[in-house]
C-alpha cells in the first residue's frame, strides 16, 4: 500500500485555547471569497428589503423602552462619582437588596414593623399574603379560596411543607426539679400526670410532649395556647457529628443530684399568643425563684430558631434524600441516632447508629439531633422526588464519552477521567460545632450563594478542560465563619389514628433558605393558612387558633374577621348585601339552654313540647338575665383530659352522664353500657343537681351528616328530640315534613345589641316556635370540600350532650343505639336543619391536646 514505509502522522490534540483573532487571520482569504459572492448577488446592497421586514412597530412598547431609558439613567447616575446630587434607588429595587442578604439572627421588617419570613420573596411571588400575629404570612393560593380537593390529592400521594417559623421558642435554664415544678403550674397535663416510662423518655430528651400553656393560679385558670416542649438531650454523644450534650447519668444513690443538674428547656409557642404565653413563663419562673431562692433563665429565641413542617406519606423520603449526616459515608443514607442507649463497655462511650429502612423505625414524638452538610454541596448527584430532566452527573458522563470520542482517548483514559471530575472534598465542620441549644452565640451561617454558583461552575470549567480567565480571582464570602454544615433537630409529629405522616425540622434562621429551596426543588408542595387547616380538619386534629376559642388568640382571630366582613359588606348595595351572623359565635346562649334544662326537666324524657321555645319554658329565669349572659367572651371551660371531665363532673354532683372518659378498651365498653339498663335507671334525676352558678364545660366533638348536608364555620349545633330523629331515620326516607325554620326566624335567631353583642332572640310567630331547637354549640372548622369522609369540628356542652345520649338511649331499642350521639346543625344563613353524629373525642382517646 501506498502508506507503507511512512511514518504515520500523530494524532494532533485540539488547542485548550484558541485565539479568535489569529484564527480569523489564518481564514481571510475564505471569508474575503465569501464576502465578494454575497455582495455581487445582493449588488452591494446588503439592507432588508422592505416587502421582507416584519411589521412590528406597530407593537412597539414604548413604555417598557421609557422603563429601560429610565433605569439605564439612574445606573449611570449612580455608577459616576462625579455627581454632585445623589439618585434615590427605587424602593423594588431596595426591597430586593435587602431581602437578599442573609443575617445570621433577626427578620427583615415592612415600614410599619411588620415582620418577614425568610422564605417572604418566594411566597409572595406564588401567594396571598395577609398581615397577621405581626408577621407577613401567606394566606393561601391565588384564587377565591378554593383547591381543597387537588390539595387533598397532594396530601395523600406526596408531600406537603409549611414554613412555620413564626412559632416562637422560649427557652428555660436551670435545675431540673425546679423547671418540673415551673412547667407543673403551668401545663395541663403537667409532666407528672403522665405515666412513669413516658416522664423518663421525655426528660432523656428522647421524645418530646404536647400541652396546653394556661396561667399560675387555680387548676382552672384561662388556657392560652397548645405548646409543645422538648428537654435538651441527657446523654453525652461526641461522635464527631458535632452534638455534644451534658452528661448526667443518674443512679439510685444519687438522686439528689440529678434534681440539681443544669437543664435546658424549650416550649414553642404560637405567634398569636406568644407575648401571654412569655409573660405566664416568666411570672411563674420568678415565683419559682423566690419560693427556693434559685436562679432559672428564661428568654426567648424569637429570631433565632426557624421550623419547617412536612406532610405526607413521601416525607420520610424526602428528609432522607435532603438532611445527611456530616459523619455519613454515603450519601444516600441517612443515619440517625438511636431512641435508646445501645449496649457498651464501661471504657467506650461511642452511641451506635443506624440506617431506617422504614418510618416505623422511628417511634411517635421522637427528637432526633444531628449535624447534616449543605445540600447544594451534593445538589448534582442526587434526584429528585417527582421526575424530571437528566442530573447534572449524567449529562457529565455523556460529555466525558464525548470528549473521549474527539480527542481518541481510550476507554481506560475514559475511567479516570469520569473519576477525576467527581465532587472535591469538601471541610463540613469539626468536632466542636455549635448545636441549637447553644444560645449564647450563634449558629455559622451558610456560604453566600454566589461563593456557591462560582464553585460550582469553576467544577464544570474543569470537568470539559477550558481554563476559566477567573480563575485566581473566586472571591471567597465577606462573613469570615460561613460555615457548610448546620445543625438540626427533626421531630416526628404524633397521630393517634396515624392517617398521615407529618415531621417537624428545627434549624437556625439563616438555614432556611437553603433548605426551602432545596425541598420545594424535589416535589414539595408549599402550604398557606388556608390550606394548612384543611389538612387539620381532614386528620381530625384542631387548628390554633380557629378551634380554641377559650383563648385570647381566638377572639383577636374572630375580631379581625369580622372587620373583614364588615368592609367587604359595605362594598354591596344595601339590597345585596349577606345576612350579618356574629362573628365569633355567641358561646353563652348555650347557657340558656343549660339553665332551662336543669331547672324544668322533671321527667325522665324530654318530650317534644317541653322542647320547644315558649314562654312557660323560662320559669325561673327571666329575660332580662338571658340578656346580660350573652357577651364575646367565652364564659366556660374546655376539657381538654379525661381527668379534667372528671373533676367538673365531681364538682357539680353529676359524675353518673353518660360519658365514659375512663374506660379500658372503649369501643367494647360502650357497647356494653348502651345494653345497660340498670345504668340508664340511675341517671333519672342527675341533671337536676347541676348547680346554676357553675362554668359551662364544652368537649371537642366530630360531626358527621347521617345522610345530606354541608356543615360550615359558625353552624350552630341543636338539641333534637325523638320525633326529629325519626325524619331521618325511618326507612321511607322523604324529605317532606323535616325540621325548617322561617325564613323571618332565620334573620332574628340572634339579634345584635348596640353594645356589639348578640343575644338569642325570641319568636313571636307560633310557627316557629315549633320549629325552634336548643342551641348546645357551635362548629369551629367545617367541611373541606373534596374530601370523602366529611367531619367537621365543634364544642358542644358536656352535661346536655350527656342528657340527650340519656334520652336516645332510652327512647330506642338496643338494635338502634349508637355509640354517637344525634344533634341537628343549621348553617347560620338557612332555615334547614340537618342530622348528624357527634363523636365525643375524649372517649375515643385520653387527652384532646395534640394539634397543627
Amino acid at each position: 500500500m501506498a502508506a507503507e514505509g511512512r511514518p504515520q502522522a500523530s494524532s494532533s490534540l485540539p488547542p485548550r485555547k484558541i485565539n479568535v483573532q489569529k484564527f480569523a487571520e489564518s481564514r481571510a482569504a475564505e471569508l474575503e471569497s465569501l464576502y465578494s459572492t454575497v455582495a455581487n448577488r445582493v449588488n452591494s446592497d446588503f439592507r432588508s428589503r422592505r416587502n421582507k421586514r416584519r411589521r412590528t412597530t406597530a407593537f412597539d412598547n414604548q413604555v417598557a423602552k421609557k422603563r429601560f431609558r429610565k433605569r439605564q439613567k439612574l445606573s449611570n447616575v449612580s455608577a459616576s462619582k462625579k455627581e454632585e446630587k445623589q439618585v434615590a434607588v427605587p424602593r423594588r429595587i431596595r426591597r430586593r437588596q435587602e431581602l437578599k442578604k442573609n443575617p445570621e439572627i433577626g427578620f427583615s421588617t415592612s415600614g410599619d414593623g411588620t415582620k418577614r419570613l425568610r422564605t417572604h420573596v418566594w411566597h409572595a411571588k406564588r401567594f396571598t399574603m395577609t398581615k397577621l400575629w405581626g408577621f407577613h404570612l401567606p394566606l393561601g393560593l391565588h384564587g377565591r379560596g378554593r383547591g381543597s380537593r387537588a390539595l387533598l390529592k397532594w396530601f395523600k400521594e406526596g408531600v406537603l411543607i409549611h414554613d412555620a417559623s413564626y412559632h416562637v421558642a422560649v427557652q428555660l435554664e436551670g435545675p431540673e426539679d425546679s423547671l418540673m415544678a415551673v412547667l407543673q403550674m403551668v401545663l395541663t397535663p403537667s409532666p407528672p400526670a403522665l405515666s412513669e416510662n413516658a416522664s423518663r423518655s421525655i426528660l432523656s430528651g428522647l421524645t418530646y410532649r404536647t400541652a396546653m400553656l394556661h396561667h399560675v393560679g387555680a387548676p382552672h385558670s384561662q388556657p392560652i395556647a397548645p405548646v409543645t416542649y422538648m428537654w435538651q438531650p441527657h446523654e453525652t454523644d461526641t461522635q464527631g457529628d458535632g452534638n455534644s450534650h451534658n452528661s448526667v447519668e443518674c443512679n439510685e444513690s444519687d438522686q439528689s443530684e440529678c434534681h440539681l443538674c443544669f437543664r435546658q428547656l424549650w416550649l414553642w409557642i404560637h405567634a398569636s399568643a406568644f407575648s401571654e404565653g412569655y409573660d405566664a413563663l416568666k411570672f411563674a419562673c420568678e415565683k419559682q425563684m423566690n419560693e427556693r431562692g434559685i436562679v432559672i433563665n428564661c428568654f426567648s429565641r424569637e429570631g433565632q430558631l426557624a421550623k419547617l413542617e412536612l406532610i405526607g406519606p413521601k416525607a420520610f423520603q424526602l428528609l432522607k434524600k435532603t438532611f445527611h449526616p456530616v459523619n455519613s459515608n454515603s450519601e444516600d443514607s441517612w443515619q440517625l441516632q438511636k431512641c435508646s442507649v445501645a449496649k457498651v463497655d464501661n471504657d467506650s462511650a461511642v452511641k451506635s447508629f443506624f440506617v431506617p429502612e422504614n418510618e416505623e423505625d422511628v417511634q411517635s414524638c421522637a427528637v432526633l439531633s444531628f449535624t447534616v452538610k449543605d445540600p447544594r454541596s451534593f445538589l448534582d448527584k442526587i434526584t429528585g422526588g417527582v421526575p424530571g430532566p437528566a442530573s447534572t452527573s449524567e449529562i457529565r458522563v455523556v460529555e466525558s464519552k464525548r470528549h473521549a470520542t474527539v480527542t481518541g482517548i481510550s476507554d481506560k483514559n475514559e475511567e479516570l477521567v469520569s473519576i477525576a471530575w467527581q465532587e472535591p472534598t469538601i471541610s463540613y465542620g469539626s468536632s466542636n460545632e455549635k448545636n441549637l441549644w447553644d444560645a449564647s452565640s450563634g449558629i455559622s451561617p451558610p456560604e453566600e450563594e454566589h461563593v456557591v454558583c462560582m464553585e460550582r461552575h469553576q467544577q464544570r470549567m474543569d470537568m470539559f478542560c477550558l481554563d476559566n480567565s477567573k480563575l485566581g480571582t473566586l472571591k471567597t464570602s465577606n462573613k469570615v465563619h460561613c460555615s457548610r454544615s448546620c445543625p438540626i433537630v427533626i421531630l416526628k409529629n404524633n397521630n393517634q389514628k396515624n392517617l398521615c405522616s407529618r415531621w417537624s425540622v428545627i434549624l437556625p434562621l439563616s438555614w432556611v433558605r437553603v433548605f426551602w429551596l432545596f425541598l420545594v426543588s424535589k416535589g414539595a408542595r408549599t402550604i398557606g393558612q388556608r390550606e394548612k387547616r384543611w389538612i387539620a380538619c381532614e386528620i381530625g386534629l384542631p387548628h390554633f387558633p380557629s378551634d380554641f376559642p377559650d383563648c385570647n388568640a381566638y377572639l383577636s382571630l374572630k375580631e379581625i374577621e369580622a372587620a373583614a366582613f364588615m368592609q367587604n359588606a359595605e362594598k354591596h348595595p344595601p339590597a345585596v348585601r349577606p345576612l350579618r351572623v356574629p362573628i365569633p359565635s355567641p358561646w353563652n346562649v348555650v347557657r340558656t339552654a343549660f339553665d332551662k334544662v336543669s331547672i324544668r326537666l322533671q321527667d325522665t324524657q324530654i318530650s317534644c313540647e317541653e322542647n320547644r321555645f315558649d314562654g312557660d319554658s323560662f320559669t325561673g329565669l327571666s329575660y332580662e338575665k338571658r340578656d346580660a349572659a350573652c357577651s364575646l367572651s367565652f364564659d366556660g371551660i374546655i376539657a381538654r383530659t379525661s381527668n379534667r371531665l372528671n373533676n367538673f363532673l365531681n364538682s357539680i354532683y353529676a359524675d353518673q352522664l353518660l360519658l365514659f372518659p375512663h374506660v379500658s378498651n372503649r369501643n367494647n365498653s360502650l357497647l356494653k353500657f348502651m345494653k345497660d339498663e340498670s345504668l340508664l335507671s340511675k341517671n333519672t334525676d342527675e341533671i337536676r343537681q347541676i348547680s346554676q352558678n357553675c362554668k359551662l364545660c364544652f368537649l371537642r366533638v366530630h360531626l358527621h351528616a347521617y345522610k345530606e348536608g354541608v356543615f360550615e364555620e359558625g353552624a350552630v349545633v341543636c338539641a333534637p328530640c325523638l320525633n326529629d330523629i325519626s325524619l331521618w331515620t325511618s326507612s321511607s326516607g322523604c324529605n317532606e315534613g323535616r325540621l325548617k325554620m322561617s325564613q323571618s326566624s332565620v334573620s332574628s335567631y340572634f339579634k345584635e345589641q348596640s353594645s356589639g353583642e348578640w343575644e338569642l332572640q325570641q319568636s313571636e310567630d307560633p310557627t316557629s316556635r315549633e320549629s325552634y331547637r336548643w342551641p348546645i354549640g357551635f362548629v369551629t372548622t367545617g367541611f373541606v370540600r373534596g374530601c370523602k369522609n366529611l367531619v367537621a369540628e365543634a364544642f358542644c356542652e358536656a352535661a346536655l350532650l350527656a342528657r340527650l345520649r340519656e334520652e336516645q338511649w332510652k327512647g330506642m331499642q338496643v338494635k338502634q343505639r349508637r355509640k354517637e350521639i344525634y344533634v341537628l346543625v343549621r348553617n347560620l344563613r338557612s332555615s334547614a336543619y340537618r342530622l348528624a353524629l357527634a363523636t365525643i373525642v375524649l372517649e375515643q382517646q385520653e387527652y384532646d391536646v395534640e394539634f397543627m
